[in-house]
């Protein structure tokens, strides 16, 4: 005999934080964002700088954990703390083993590898060290969290390459939503900021080349756009069964409404030019959220500045809204490409710009090479009225993932 069928919860944003090049929290990197401002240094690169693992970790701990997982223990603590749910702080009834952790990461510890390979080949193997698989795997980063908190639940690692951030954030929403947690820890992040690792996207052909302006080299959805700057960092949002929340009085920044994932499988790094992937991508989320396609206010695009995926993702667009889009920004002009860590710190990017109604510009962009009915937002923020977003990551492999966020306003419990 089948039991019966419970109500399917609502899942609520209740605390964001954020380390990235264009600041050490969610409300900083928001700010950058929202002015336009790019963080491309000379080298091509959006590295994070301002940046204290201190607040987290003392020094010698620090040194036993790889940059990736300092950048998301650093993220979750804000998120965390926004929340009311940082150890002393958290209420008496939280239940740890109701309390999960998915963090994705594109490549996990890839300093800590990099370094150890180069150990082991000129002083011998003897001499890596004995951290050294733990401080690199990619799981490691949301293990971290778990235990840092005391959070006994699932603890789980998405590696979906540049949409492991959104897709964790989607999976720690079914979580809650099948009824298998009552919080998760959601996101991404990444330190892939390594010699090798830049050496690999370039020979790839995925890298700006645009040496002789790197404040403009990240320039989506622009004619001359080139490759994406590679970034770092960590985005972490607290999701909520939204009773749950409410019980115990915490206040509610948005919902997760909806999520889509699909693979194109038409090529291990190219999107598929039609753009079929991404629209069932987000024809799904927005299935999911019980949404029509007009009732999203606007699109915080993939939007890398390449110029095979700028153009699917806009083909997509266009078909999915039938005609001329939302206003459509991306983010990636200021930050730079965050990888594994991007889709969750544009997920609280979209959720923070829905909810004052001002949609960032595309930074850098000029010269617009894609359909004409792509709305894309140009030169300074563009009121918009409506808290829906629709906010896209795509990763090489083929991965999508979208996700429909709605704002709540400020102190809305």
């Amino acid at each position: 005999m089948s039991s019966p069928s419970r109500p399917i919860p609502r899942v609520v944003v209740t605390g964001m934080g954020a380390v990235t090049p264009a600041g050490p929290t969610a409300a900083a990197t928001y700010a950058r964002v929202s002015e336009g401002r790019g963080c491309t240094d000379t080298d091509l690169t959006a590295p994070v700088t301002d940046f204290d693992p201190s607040t987290v970790l003392d020094p010698r701990e620090a040194r036993r954990v790889d940059r990736v997982g300092q950048f998301g223990l650093v993220a979750a603590a804000e998120a965390l703390g926004q929340a009311g749910l940082v150890n002393g702080d958290r209420p008496a009834a939280l239940d740890p083993t109701r309390v999960a952790v998915v963090v994705g990461s594109g490549v996990g510890g890839l300093g800590t590898l990099e370094d150890g390979v180069a150990t082991r080949v000129t002083r011998g193997s003897e001499r890596v060290g004995p951290l050294l698989v733990p401080m690199m795997m990619p799981n490691a980063t949301a293990g971290l969290i778990a235990l840092h908190h005391g959070f006994r639940g699932p603890a789980l690692a998405v590696a979906t390459a540049c949409a492991s951030g959104a897709n964790s954030i989607g999976e720690g929403a079914a979580l809650i939503r099948s009824g298998r947690a009552d919080v998760v820890v959601a996101g991404g992040a990444e330190a892939a900021l390594t010699p090798t690792a830049l050496a690999g996207f370039a020979r790839m052909g995925a890298l700006s080349r645009r040496t002789h302006d790197p404040a403009g080299a990240s320039r989506p959805f622009d004619r001359e756009r080139d490759g994406f700057v590679m970034g770092e960092g960590a985005g972490i949002v607290v999701l909520e069964r939204e009773d749950h929340a409410r019980e115990r009085g915490a206040a509610v920044l948005g919902e997760v409404a909806g999520y889509g994932a699909t693979c194109d499988a038409h090529h291990i790094t190219s999107p598929d030019p039609s753009g079929a992937g991404a629209w069932a991508c987000m024809v799904t989320a927005l299935t999911d959220a019980d949404l029509t396609p007009r009732e999203v206010g606007h699109v915080n695009a993939h939007g890398t500045s390449t110029p095979a995926g700028d153009l699917a993702e806009a083909t997509a667009l266009v078909r999915l809204f039938g005609g001329p889009t939302p206003p459509v920004t991306s983010t990636k002009g200021v930050t730079g490409h965050l990888v594994g860590a991007a889709g969750a710190v544009e997920a609280i990017i979209a959720l923070l710009a829905a909810r004052d109604g001002m949609v960032p510009p595309v930074a850098n962009l000029h010269d617009p090479d894609v359909d004409d009915r792509t709305d894309l937002v140009r030169d300074s923020p563009r009121p918009v009225t409506s808290p829906v977003v629709l906010s896209n990551s795509f990763g090489f492999g083929g991965h999508n993932a979208s996700l429909v966020l709605v704002a709540r306003p400020p102190g809305q419990r």
